[in-house]
């Protein structure tokens, strides 16, 4: 995609993008003029010029992978990586499918699991990365519970109790993943970029947690070992409502009138 951009833009292409230009001829994309086939004039639109831009980034046992939305001024595309894959895949949406999509993105299903146990585990970053570490070093699937509470009673401290429920989350995690919504808005001073975001643990027969601490979205370099960390038990219905409402509305991305 970078090598569409800068071709739509006649910026200079360098050598490294040089196999995504002949990819992009060869699939009869670029005219022998150099011009930008038509069929990429919607998407190029969007990648310039888009009025909200939505990021999706996944962890798993799979590794990390980065999705996302271009919601341009009259056509919305996503696009998903793959593992093992240095190219997303990129896809028109119907402008009214923008909170099914990215639900879809993050494989957000219908959960049978009843709410059951503590709704809300407290702990540090610090505590949730031993427990992590230990889980990924672990000898044996059958290994991981005894290794990441031991982990956990370890990082808490002689003086302090391991958090209660957060060994079985960490063994249990499926995937986690955030989500963060940016776009061009105001402050009431002037221009500038607004963004909010939100994270999730898919926990799989744990069902998902909300993570409220720390907030999204977060800063780079941010955060540290003592970093309060907060889950909440949250159910799939309330995991559409907050992607739907991380989505601007008109009110959000209009500029401020002269009066």
């Amino acid at each position: 995609m970078a090598a569409v951009a800068l071709l739509a833009t006649g910026e200079p292409v360098p050598d490294r993008l040089a196999p995504a230009v002949a990819g992009l001829r060869e699939a009869g994309l670029i005219w022998p003029d150099g011009r930008l086939a038509e069929a990429l004039l919607p998407l190029v639109n969007a990648l310039l010029g888009p009025s909200v831009i939505v990021g999706v980034e996944t962890a798993g046992r799979q590794g990390k992978l980065a999705h996302g939305l271009l919601v341009g001024s009259e056509d919305v595309f996503s696009h998903e990586a793959w593992p093992g894959e240095g190219e997303s895949e990129y896809v028109r949406v119907d402008r009214n499918m923008v909170v099914w999509e990215l639900a879809r993105m993050v494989n957000l299903q219908r959960s049978g699991v009843p709410l059951t146990g503590p709704g809300t585990v407290d702990s540090t970053l610090g505590v949730l990365d031993a427990g992590l570490a230990a889980m990924d070093h672990a000898a044996s699937a059958a290994d991981e519970p005894v290794a990441v509470r031991a982990a956990l009673a370890a990082a808490a401290g002689p003086y302090a109790q391991a958090p209660e429920g957060l060994a079985e989350l960490i063994v249990q995690l499926r995937c986690s993943w955030r989500m963060t919504a940016a776009w061009p808005g105001h402050d009431g001073t002037g221009p500038g970029v607004t963004a909010r975001g939100f994270a999730i643990w898919d926990c799989g027969p744990l069902g998902h947690w909300y993570r409220e601490l720390p907030a999204e979205p977060v800063m780079e370099d941010a955060t540290g070992p003592t970093t309060p960390l907060r889950l909440t038990r949250v159910l799939p219905k309330e995991i559409w409502r907050m992607i739907a409402d991380l989505l601007p509305d008109d009110s959000e991305t209009a500029a401020p009138s002269a009066a």
